[in-house]
């Protein structure tokens, strides 16, 4: 195949729900970068169902192609992604597929560390990409807020970054707000903190008192929505979502997962409104998973895995994969989907085209150890 184929008191804790991390810069564009911690399965995410030994080693686990969502001749995507589906008919959504950087020795821990911080092995840098790219971009206002009581490592460095956690708890009324600010008016320091998050709680927009429903993933969406649509809102945003690591029972798993991803795109779209045609998002994992599967019903740690580029800037509408084969002699040491795009090359030119910057200068800073690949296009001119 070719490469066209292919409030106080709200601001404390963070639900067990995926976190999300913003930054302010000067710019129309948005972009946002939803990590899939645990290693999500590729293979039952963009199916090849066109490819023989799939179904023949996934056995039980391979998705039904009467009910996958057919994308062409060869991939489908899994029955739980309705909305991806209809954003890639919209041209709103491209695949792709046989992505993983540079790692690989399978850790959780040392592959989410190169993939966030940029590096070619574990440990090498200690700033993240997102932070770097920061750098690289006209910022006016704040610099970054996170929705996350820490910052992960892919925001981490020298530019700033705050926080914005909201909590389980029940909404602070109005009057305690007011006392606060009152008591906090004469000390400099704890005046600036408390103003920010002020801010920061006006921007979110539903005030999302306690209780369950705050973990939902399209609460989440629509509330990320309310800061990225803002013309004084962040402009780079990242997500977490975490439970992608599969070992057994990964069906029902898997199922249940790719549903609340769905919802969160959706969610975000919607929430967008006019703003989604300036946003890019960039869904990825740290590697993928087997491509047999195990004798639990599940996948155990892979390589190459697939990525989603979706948005109203995005050229969508394409599945893009120099596919490999899953013939045992086309395998990864055997086992696994062979790579045959590198992650960290299709990040540093997305972010470049999406905030158009000088391609080199932004991989040599986004990830300075990289080989320097090719990567298609995938944001509208």
């Amino acid at each position: 195949m070719s490469i066209d184929r292919r409030g106080f008191l709200g601001a404390a804790t963070l639900l067990a729900a995926p976190r999300v991390l913003f930054a302010q810069a000067a710019t129309e564009r948005r972009f946002v970068f939803i990590i899939q911690r645990g290693a999500a399965d590729g293979l039952n995410t963009v199916i090849p169902y066109a490819d023989p030994a799939y179904a023949r080693l996934r056995g039980p686990l391979a998705i039904d192609t009467s009910t996958a969502l057919k994308l062409d001749g060869t991939f489908a995507l899994h029955p739980a992604l309705t909305k991806l589906r209809e954003l890639y008919g919209a041209g709103e959504a491209s695949f792709l597929h046989a992505v993983a950087s540079p790692y690989r020795d399978r850790s959780h821990f040392d592959g989410q560390n190169v993939l966030e911080t940029g590096g070619k092995s574990p440990y090498q840098l200690k700033d993240g990409w997102m932070n770097r790219l920061l750098g690289l971009l006209p910022r006016a206002g704040k610099d970054a807020i996170a929705f996350s009581p820490a910052v992960p490592l892919a925001l981490q460095g020298a530019a700033p970054v705050t926080t914005y956690a909201p909590s389980t708890l029940p909404e602070a009324n109005e009057d305690l707000l007011m006392r606060v600010q009152q008591l906090y008016a004469q000390d400099r320091q704890l005046h600036t903190i408390w103003t920010s998050a002020l801010e920061a709680r006006g921007m979110a927009g539903d005030r999302m008192g306690g209780g369950p429903r705050r973990q939902e993933p399209a609460v989440l969406g629509r509330m990320a929505a309310g800061f990225l649509a803002r013309a004084d809102g962040p402009r780079i945003a990242m997500i977490e979502t975490s439970g992608w690591d599969t070992h057994s029972g990964q069906n029902a798993r898997l199922a249940t997962q790719l549903r609340g991803l769905d919802a969160l795109v959706g969610a975000l779209r919607e929430g967008m409104g006019a703003a989604w045609a300036q946003t890019v998002v960039l869904v990825a994992t740290e590697f993928g998973r087997t491509v047999a599967a195990n004798g639990t019903g599940g996948t155990d740690h892979g390589t190459g895995s697939a990525a989603m580029v979706i948005g109203g800037a995005v050229q969508g509408g394409r599945i893009v994969a120099d596919w490999p084969g899953l013939a045992p002699a086309d395998l990864y040491e055997g086992r696994d989907l062979k790579p045959t795009l590198a992650l960290d090359t299709l990040i540093a030119s997305l972010c470049a085209e999406a905030f158009a910057l000088d391609a080199q200068r932004t991989a040599r800073v986004l990830f300075p150890e990289a080989g320097r690949g090719e990567a298609p296009r995938l944001i509208r001119t």
